[in-house]
């Protein structure tokens, strides 16, 4: 079979835009900072997130690259491999800015963060 250009633009592949947003909030970023990443807007991934749009080939393999996901996992050829929650990727985001922080504020913040954790096991939560 023999496509026509008109019938190529047409064609996608389906869940794609569904797959992208998906990894997208897995990894924890924004369409504004994946756009970055990649050198578009973000519109541009807002509507390649919908679910008739589909970007070309050159910026399918930067969407990837910046996503660590291979070019078959965002087109649904294979499964996706990570399963990570918005939610932990969000956390995991976090956690890697508080890992910038300096010596003595990264103490502080665990030792925070450990205080919690104490209190809420005595309390049985």
């Amino acid at each position: 079979m023999i496509w026509s250009a008109a019938a190529v633009k047409e064609r996608t592949v389906e869940g794609f835009g569904t797959r992208l947003a998906e990894t997208r909030q897995r990894r924890g970023l924004t369409q504004e900072e994946l756009g970055k990443a990649v050198g578009v807007t973000q519109r541009v991934i807002a509507y390649y997130e919908r679910a008739d749009a589909q970007p070309p080939g050159a910026v399918l393999v930067h969407l990837a690259q910046a996503l660590h996901v291979s070019t078959d996992e965002l087109l649904g050829v294979k499964p996706m491999k990570d399963g990570t929650s918005p939610k932990t990727a969000r956390l995991l985001k976090r956690l890697k800015r508080v890992e910038a922080l300096p010596a003595a504020d990264r103490r502080a913040v665990l030792k925070l963060v450990d205080a919690l954790l104490e209190t809420r096991r005595r309390a049985g939560r």
